[in-house]
């Protein structure tokens, strides 16, 4: 069979699973897997494990445990789930890695815990676009492509990653996405379309979470208060400190978002912790940055007398689209076009394991899932076509790639500097 009738049967065959598609979102959206929720994780993982195990043997790695300060300023580890790991084919020419990420941000005490129909006939519910829908798209493409000839399939292998701790940063796979990047040529994540028309993501700003914990001295509020260093008034201090360094038009972000700390009013606190995320466009970025904070921390500590103590770091570095990104995402937008879709392309600031990937030099297209929006958000929705619309979409461009489309002299893994 030719290798563009193979494209087009496969494509179409990934496509005619969407009802099973919508079946599996329906039923995995239902297990609340949140990242801190570990017998849900757990859950989750099996069902997956059973579902993706139809194609290969499904590994089961575990996580070193998540670094946290607690509202205490003591240094706990918190436990993460496992993440799943399959292979097909480790000898093959192209090296094609897929990711996506099974936990979501609603916890096992969110009030959003299933999924319904909206009006529009659009589908609401917890990860239904973020990244269930993703996952039930990677299932049918590579069910479809599996399906096709051996000697196209003998030109690609692939492996798939499946972690639970994206949401918050993927702290215990981290490691794991790294070395994975190395021994591939391209990554696909199934991250959902950057807009509800399908837009893919282009450059992404990177990202740091980061604890200052501020220690003063406690005093009775009314007889002594002279005596005290409070830690709430350092706390504010530093918070305005903090979003002083933000500069829009370099592409710098500083949220403070929680001050935990304080409590009999007639007690001058001595302890808060504040917690800040910190959004950058460029590598070059972070030094700077990690430098100015640290100076507030020495400044704080000088003018109300509490000991500031930085922690944290940067987890997803900036992804610029360089040669090798724009290539991919030619290749990925011609492909679209194949199919009667425009893909466009936009920059945006939220980061994902697409980050990780590219910080460890493998060229990656990161919003490859299905379309839908309001993600993060009670409101999530999935539009339902999309499931049958980014199946045929990535199982053409496994296609595509297996038959020597894309020129791997840019991507290979021999070829790529360190």
């Amino acid at each position: 069979m030719p290798d563009a009738d193979a494209g087009a049967l496969l494509a179409d065959r990934a496509a005619a699973a969407q009802p099973q598609m919508l079946a599996q979102v329906l039923a995995w959206s239902a297990i609340n897997s949140g990242s801190q929720h570990l017998e849900g994780l757990a859950r989750m993982a099996e069902v997956l494990a059973g579902a993706f195990g139809r194609l290969a043997p499904v590994e089961r790695l575990r996580l070193a445990p998540q670094q946290i300060i607690g509202a205490d300023g003591v240094l706990r580890e918190r436990p993460l789930g496992q993440a799943l790991r399959l292979r097909v084919r480790p000898e093959a020419r192209w090296q094609v890695l897929l990711v996506g990420h099974y936990d979501t941000v609603y916890g096992a005490a969110d009030a959003f815990q299933q999924p319904r129909w909206n009006a529009d006939g659009t589908l609401n519910g917890p990860g239904v676009a973020d990244l269930k829908g993703g996952l039930a798209v990677m299932l049918a493409a590579l069910e479809a492509f599996e399906s096709g000839p051996q000697a196209l399939k003998a030109a690609l292998g692939w492996t798939v990653l499946l972690n639970p701790d994206e949401e918050i940063g993927s702290p215990g796979s981290a490691p794991l996405l790294a070395a994975e990047a190395a021994r591939h040529d391209v990554g696909l994540v199934f991250e959902p379309s950057a807009l509800p028309d399908g837009t893919l993501a282009g450059a992404r700003k990177g990202s740091g979470n980061f604890t200052v914990t501020l220690r003063g001295r406690a005093a009775h509020a009314g007889r002594n208060p002279q005596d005290g260093r409070n830690a709430i008034v350092a706390a504010a201090d530093c918070v305005l400190g903090l979003a002083a360094l933000a500069a829009p038009a370099q592409g710098i972000s500083v949220n403070p978002a929680k001050i935990d700390g304080g409590g009999a009013v007639n007690v001058v606190p001595d302890l808060a912790v504040v917690r800040f995320n910190v959004r950058l466009a460029e590598p070059a970025q972070q030094a700077g940055l990690f430098a100015a904070v640290q100076q507030l921390c020495a400044a704080i500590h000088e003018r109300h007398g509490c000991t500031a103590e930085l922690a944290g770091g940067f987890t997803r570095p900036p992804k610029p689209l360089d040669a090798r990104q724009r290539a991919l995402h030619d290749f990925v937008a011609g492909t679209g076009a194949q199919l009667g879709l425009t893909l466009g392309t936009r920059d945006t600031g939220g980061v994902c394991d697409g980050n990780n990937l590219a910080a460890a030099g493998l060229a990656n297209v990161d919003t490859l899932g299905v379309r839908g929006g309001a993600i993060h958000s009670p409101d999530e929705f999935l539009i339902v076509d999309s499931l049958a619309e980014r199946a045929r979409l990535a199982t053409r461009l496994l296609v595509r790639l297996a038959a020597g489309e894309l020129d791997r002299t840019l991507f290979a893994r021999e070829t790529r500097c360190c």
